[in-house]
């Protein structure tokens, strides 16, 4: 991969969290490529098109990427696992494995680690709609630096790790 990018969105999904989806110092990451048109009264026409257009399609927990490669690493999993395989939540956000999601996400964790340079940060995206926070931060490699709540009820929440090593 090219050193001109910096940052790397290792579950990119539809890019719903960046102010511009298509910033030329990123690399976006998804293990789908797909499409589909989702029912959106508030939309003209009535529907709108979900686009999951990944620069690079891979998985989270096997990164094709060299040790140290990016100075930020953002991680936003899939948070769900009862939504189904076809509902447009599952469509919107990736539905993680009821069976292997603890180690789906330490491999995860494991992996932006791994990709992120020495002191560099690891930014981490979390709704506890179906899973607290309490169980996720144990998998990570790091305890997180800061982070905050944002939602309606307070369910999703913001971290940021720091990779040891700089100095």
């Amino acid at each position: 991969m090219p050193s001109r990018y910096q940052v790397l969105d290792a579950c990119c999904g539809s890019r719903m969290c960046w102010f511009d989806r298509d910033d030329p110092r990123a690399v976006f990451v998804d293990r789908r490529r797909e499409q589909h048109v989702l029912v959106d009264r508030s939309s003209r026409g009535g529907q709108r098109t979900l686009s999951i257009t990944p620069t690079v399609q891979a998985d989270f927990r096997a990164l094709p990427f060299r040790d140290g490669s990016f100075s930020v690493v953002v991680f936003d999993p899939p948070h769900f696992m009862r939504n189904g395989q076809s509902g447009w939540m599952a469509k919107k956000y990736g539905v993680l494995d009821r069976a292997t999601w603890r180690g789906d996400l330490q491999g995860g964790f494991s992996e932006c680690f791994r990709v992120c340079r020495d002191g560099g940060t690891v930014v981490f995206k979390w709704n506890e709609n179906e899973v607290a926070l309490a169980e996720i931060i144990p998998l990570a490699p790091e305890a997180p630096l800061v982070g905050t709540r944002f939602g309606k009820h307070q369910q999703s929440h913001w971290l940021v790790f720091m990779k040891p090593g700089w100095g």
